[in-house]
């Protein structure tokens, strides 16, 4: 039956069309021929048509023109709905009605055609050609009968995935329809917290209680779960998870409803859950103010456009529609990729904005100045850095020189060119840092807020040579992990979960803040906007969370069983490896307790100490010094001295110098 259904579809289009209005006249012919019989009985089965042949013959004639008129050769079968049937019966009402007046103009005294035999031609006309539709449709979409899943010698899908879905409204119905049409799964029952429907059955499947789950799963055989409550919040999609754990399902989602409305994503375009349901806080509303005041019909230059977070912050600001949208990054690839996503999508919503690649480092100074000077620059937006410890713990001397010089740089370069706004991308591994890469973020904050107290002309040694009183607003926007960056732990046990595990935690008890890239890049836009001048920003981010919890979530979600000594038989252990350099069980936002409210509520401002300019400046000489004559215990020093709260005891595991220290 499969083969035949494959081998319809698959028939050229003036092919199904033929085929369509042979059916169609045959089923006039028949609902005529029923109309007669209705009326006049069955003592003559062909009586109706030696006599009345004529009318057979203009039923059709009349007939097809109006349904190729309405448009009903066009539709395809198995997308066919409430508009189809409603063109079909005005197409068939009319049809019965010019019917009506050509037996009124052409019947004979000898051959007289009863009134009724039109009223009845219509409503058999109308059930069977609408009926033949639906059940066409069901036929297309696998879904002949939809009771025969109940019966288990009439079952025809054992081989596909059974899934259960939660929320029998609507995305849930468009979910079913989708899955049936697809034939890769096969939808076995709706779950749904309203008691109004509960126990009763949509679309062929019964509703189950959510308590009634583990029944479910026994009756049905249920081995996925698809989310299907696209507009729930993420606090109650966090219930949903959390009791969905206990069960060996895996769980996945529909996307959620604004990407639904956009029309980007299909309500089949199926995912697995977002972890961030599972921290169960909802992202930070924006203001529209706030968004817009340093980005609309402005020229905006975005550093490392196209990393994880700069390619946030460029899709966004391009929704802002700024004048012209700069993408500065030094990986050719990064660039080439952040490109081919927006320059589509410019051309799709006719946005009116300039976008232009640059390839460049943020440590050439000289090239930003030329670029700002050139396009006018108004705001910067500095997220190119290096950001994942264990790297820049073995690498020192370029976290330094990208994470603290390539900042300076910029930082000057915009002091020169006049720019308005200059927003840093900083992390909460700043805050009492116990690795290079935090240290340096902290650096790279101690820097802008030391320029943002200078009134005077600036002056740093001969790399920079700044001789302008500087009127550049520096803000620093600070926040915890980012889910779904690169290097993000979610990834991680994303991929350790396909291939078997173990997952890897460094230990059981290290926590950390986490939010989403869309909330990260929507704070430090409005940041921007916000900033008066050395401002260091946090976002209120809840509470941390657990690691090896998450860890253990993420297994269960995933329909999978957490190997451990009272389960010896799971399927996935977690596997604690040991902290690595660098790196602490739980991070900070705040230095200190001197925080004050802003205009937006969930955005914190950090009053902490800073250097002056001409001491600051004094130890970013020393530390170049340093790193131009590779003394790596000099440059550790340095940070040590600069930094507040960095105290590294460990060994410098910097592989230059490891290396140089093996040598004789």
């Amino acid at each position: 039956m499969d083969k035949l259904r494959a081998g319809m579809l698959g028939l050229p289009k003036r092919h199904k069309r033929a085929v369509q209005v042979v059916t169609d006249v045959l089923l006039v012919w028949l609902a005529l021929w029923l109309a007669f019989l209705v009326r006049l009985g069955i003592e003559d089965l062909l009586g109706p048509i030696k006599t009345h042949f004529w009318l057979f013959m203009s039923a059709p004639v009349v007939a097809i023109p109006i349904f190729i008129r309405f448009g009903m050769y066009r539709a395809v079968m198995r997308y066919f709905g409430n508009d189809a049937l409603i063109t079909i019966c005005k197409a068939v009402s009319l049809s019965a009605l010019l019917l009506a007046l050509v037996v009124f103009w052409y019947s004979n005294h000898e051959a007289v055609v009863p009134r009724s035999i039109v009223f009845n031609y219509w409503w058999l006309s109308l059930v069977m050609i609408g009926g033949l539709r639906l059940m066409m449709r069901q036929y297309f979409l696998g879904d002949w009968f939809t009771a025969s899943q109940y019966v288990p010698f009439a079952n025809r899908d054992n081989g596909l995935t059974k899934v259960a879905i939660y929320g029998a409204g609507a995305a849930g119905n468009q979910l079913v329809a989708a899955l049936r049409m697809g034939r890769v799964m096969r939808p076995v029952a709706f779950i749904d917290d309203d008691s109004s429907i509960a126990d009763r059955v949509i679309s062929g499947l019964q509703v189950y209680k959510p308590k009634y789950i583990q029944q479910m799963i026994d009756v049905t055989g249920a081995e996925e779960i698809l989310l299907a409550v696209p507009s729930s919040s993420r606090g109650r999609r966090r219930e949903i998870l959390t009791l969905l754990e206990q069960f060996p399902l895996h769980v996945r989602s529909v996307p959620g409803f604004m990407d639904l409305a956009s029309g980007r994503v299909k309500v089949d375009d199926i995912q697995e859950v977002d972890i961030a349901d599972l921290l169960g806080r909802d992202a930070v509303p924006a203001q529209a103010d706030l968004l817009e005041l340093c980005v609309v019909d402005q020229t905006v230059l975005v550093t490392g456009a196209g990393g994880s977070i700069g390619s946030e912050l460029c899709r966004q600001i391009l929704s802002l529609k700024p004048k012209t949208l700069l993408l500065y990054e030094h990986s050719e690839y990064n660039l080439y990729n952040i490109l081919s996503e927006l320059e589509p999508r410019i051309s799709r919503e006719s946005l009116p904005v300039r976008l232009l690649p640059i390839l460049g480092s943020v440590r050439d100074q000289n090239k930003l100045l030329d670029i700002m000077k050139t396009w006018r620059v108004d705001t910067v937006y500095h997220a190119a850095a290096y950001k994942h410890v264990p790297m820049v713990e073995h690498n020192i001397a370029e976290g330094v020189l990208n994470n603290v010089i390539g900042t300076l740089s910029t930082a000057q370069a915009a002091l020169q060119a006049g720019v308005a706004n200059f927003v840093l991308i900083s992390t909460d591994k700043a805050v009492r840092p116990t690795n290079v890469m935090g240290s340096t973020k902290r650096l790279a904050e101690l820097t802008l807020q030391a320029l943002s107290r200078e009134v005077a002309p600036v002056f740093f040694g001969d790399r920079f040579n700044v001789s302008r009183v500087n009127k550049t607003r520096f803000t620093m926007v600070r926040f915890g992990n980012v889910l779904g960056s690169s290097g993000s732990v979610i990834p991680l046990f994303h991929k350790q979960i396909t291939s078997g595990g173990p997952l890897t935690v460094t230990h059981p008890k290290i926590t950390r803040y986490f939010m989403t890239i869309p909330e990260a890049a929507q704070l430090v836009i409005q940041a921007g906007s916000m900033g008066q001048g050395g401002d260091v920003f946090v976002l209120d981010m809840g509470e941390p969370v657990k690691i090896a919890e998450l860890a253990e979530k993420m297994i269960h979600l995933s329909g999978l069983s957490l190997r451990s000594e009272k389960n010896p038989q799971g399927d996935i252990a977690i596997e604690f490896t040991g902290l690595r350099p660098g790196e602490k069980l739980y991070e900070e936002l705040l230095i200190g307790d001197n925080v004050s409210a802003t205009q937006h509520p969930m955005i914190m401002s950090a009053n902490e100490d800073h250097l002056p300019w001409e001491v600051l400046k004094a130890k970013l000489s020393e530390l170049l010094a340093a790193i131009d004559q590779d003394d790596y215990p000099r440059v550790r020093q340095l940070l040590r001295e600069t930094v507040s709260g960095y105290s590294p005891d460990g060994e410098i595991v910097d592989w230059i110098h490891q290396q140089r220290r093996l040598e004789p």
